[in-house]
């Protein structure tokens, strides 16, 4: 077996039948370097059967607009591709999927069906609906993390601290390399013809970003950019939102197009990284990616106040109602309509290029946490921004950011002061101390010197 058991949960035994092995593919978009697919084209070969690959093309999936949809279908348009040169036949189909894939799943009859592990609600109401309305065997297989959720943690963790130990207790175990994807003998099934990529997703919410090219070859692009060019001044400069280290990775980790397993073996293997700067990336790409999927998994409020930690809860209720210096709409916040140049230019960055750099992202959480009539009301309207123009929301890593900025979630208590309580203040003034932030606001809020 080329996949460890502990990346596998079996989650339903259903009738034998001679059907081909599914792979519904879903938070996993890519051929290459994905368990999940290796363990589907194991059982096939195990049980003599054909391997078949699913993707439920989902309208209107929390809030994406096109720019979304643009960069993930170009993605499985190379992913239909690969397939092909494999002889795995690559189906895709449109619509509801707690609808569509029960339907796919009736007419094909397969033998088994292999999930994506995804730890947020929607996912896994869907695979939930799937199942319940369909007669077929199925297991999840977790293709997103180095160190399998579940095998991580039995419970959510508190803090970066926690969790740590015990990620890197399994590093050894888990952080190997991802054999690849055989080639299949020619399916019996005819192959699908290349379908209308493009059919039925929503035109709204932003143009497609040209500065970012989608999938996976390019995705190993950026990577090889970012180890020859910006990594080497990484742990000094990350969050100085003017400079270009950061890996620019995320959006390509958020479809998985790449998965942070090849990443962090890329990194970890070349001798020519300063310890310090690899540490750091690999604090990101392996320590605090994980630890936002533990939290999603195990904490059903993960979008809201609830999912915040109580002292958390208890600090902003205490101080629900401290007189804020200013009050906006959403549409004024949407329109970077605030008195803040710096935090408008931060808007103005979401909006243009799909990717706000992290630095700027808590302070822009934080602020709308300030500007805003109750917690509630603030987490909402982040959720909904991030959501709809950054080309990663809708992401473990999202939410966890916004409750940690709002919140203090992986956090601890600081020094009180008003409306934020004892979470961790940041202040335009010590943005200054912090970067040059003439430079950012000319850039943004300047369309001539956008690049």
């Amino acid at each position: 077996m080329r996949v460890s058991p502990e990346r596998i949960q079996k989650v339903k035994t259903g009738p034998y039948t001679k059907g081909p092995v599914v792979y519904w593919m879903s938070r996993d978009q890519r051929i290459f370097h994905n368990w999940a697919l290796l363990h589907a084209q194991d059982l096939a070969l195990d049980m003599d059967r054909e391997l078949r690959i699913l993707f439920c093309l989902a309208p209107g999936f929390l809030g994406a607009g096109f720019r979304q949809y643009d960069f993930m279908l170009k993605g499985l348009q190379e992913c239909f591709t690969q397939a092909r040169e494999l002889n795995i036949p690559f189906d895709l189909i449109c619509g509801e999927p707690e609808i569509s894939v029960p339907s796919y799943l009736d007419n094909l009859k397969p033998a088994f069906l292999v999930m994506d592990f995804d730890p947020l609600r929607i996912k896994r109401d869907w695979q939930k609906k799937v199942l319940d309305n369909s007669r077929v065997s199925a297991c999840l297989v977790d293709a997103h993390n180095i160190v399998p959720v579940w095998t991580a943690s039995s419970k959510q963790e508190y803090a970066a601290r926690t969790i740590r130990p015990r990620i890197h207790k399994k590093l050894a175990q888990f952080l190997e390399p991802v054999p690849e994807v055989a080639v299949q003998k020619k399916n019996t099934i005819d192959f699908p013809n290349k379908p209308d990529f493009y059919q039925h997703i929503p035109t709204h919410a932003g143009k497609p970003v040209d500065w970012i090219k989608p999938g996976t070859a390019a995705g190993l692009k950026q990577l090889d950019l970012f180890l020859a060019k910006r990594i080497s001044s990484y742990s000094g400069y990350r969050n100085d939102p003017n400079r270009e280290v950061l890996s620019d990775l995320s959006p390509y980790l958020h479809f998985g197009q790449i998965c942070s397993q090849t990443v962090a073996l890329e990194v970890q293997k070349n001798i020519d990284i300063h310890p310090e700067d690899k540490d750091a990336f690999l604090e990101e790409i392996i320590i605090r990616k994980e630890l936002a999927d533990n939290f999603c998994h195990f904490n059903p409020d993960y979008d809201n106040f609830h999912g915040l930690p109580q002292w958390g809860q208890k600090t902003l209720n205490k101080h629900r109602i401290d007189p804020r210096p200013y009050l906006y709409s959403l549409e004024d916040l949407e329109s970077s309509s605030t008195h803040d140049a710096l935090w408008n230019a931060a808007q103005q960055e979401m909006i243009v290029r799909g990717k706000m750099h992290g630095y700027m992202r808590m302070y822009w959480a934080k602020k709308i946490l300030e500007w805003t009539r109750t917690p509630e009301e603030a987490i909402s309207w982040a959720v909904y921004l991030n959501d709809k123009y950054e080309l990663d929301g809708r992401d473990p890593n999202g939410y966890t950011g916004i409750l940690w900025s709002m919140g203090g979630l992986h956090d601890r208590p600081w020094k009180e002061r008003q409306i934020f309580g004892t979470v961790r203040y940041m202040s335009y003034e010590g943005c200054k101390r912090k970067f040059n932030i003439n430079e950012y606001i000319e850039k943004w809020n300047n369309p001539g010197r956008r690049s």
